[in-house]
């Protein structure tokens, strides 16, 4: 059995709850954009069934180092919320995402995807729908479609860093 991939345009398409924005403008979220990759990967990492060995972690290292891999984290008031990694290939960006906290994670796909949208990218991989992500606006996509969907974007020339991360203010008032 082929199984479809989740995904969608990046920055398209993602449900914000208003809990989401209110808990935003009560302050206290900021995001760092490869501030600290290894302390995300390893918090992704971190649960009793994971993907994430010790080689991959290290081969996500290399590939960061590499200028591939890259990390969204989610700080509020200071500690570590939750954060987002992946992969960039053109325009595409393949992710996995962890919560520290309640919102950390929701934060993060947010914070990220407005971003991506920002600078260029156009599909954001998720691999897996998940009742999380649905709730966000998470699309199963055909696998013929996401297939004409990854080539555009493959050929595509986005760069996560064309843009600085918006401040949480200028976040809450995005459409």
């Amino acid at each position: 059995m082929v199984r479809p991939r989740c995904g969608g345009p990046a920055g398209g398409g993602v449900h914000v709850a208003r809990s989401l924005r209110r808990d935003l403008r009560r302050g206290g979220w900021s995001a760092h954009l490869d501030g600290d990759f290894a302390t995300v990967v390893a918090a992704c990492a971190d649960r009793e069934t994971t993907w994430i060995n010790a080689p991959l972690a290290d081969l996500y290292q290399a590939l960061h180092g590499a200028g591939h891999a890259h990390a969204i984290e989610i700080r509020h008031d200071g500690a570590f919320a939750g954060g987002l990694f992946g992969v960039t290939l053109g325009g595409v960006f393949g992710e996995s995402m962890v919560s520290a906290r309640e919102n950390g994670s929701r934060m993060a796909l947010w914070w990220l995807s407005t971003h991506l949208k920002r600078c260029g990218f156009t599909l954001f991989d998720t691999q897996f729908l998940t009742p999380h992500l649905a709730r966000m606006g998470g699309i199963e996509i055909p696998r013929k479609t996401y297939h004409t969907r990854l080539t555009a974007a493959l050929r595509r020339k986005a760069d996560i860093h064309a843009a600085p991360l918006l401040s949480a203010e200028m976040l809450a008032a995005q459409p």
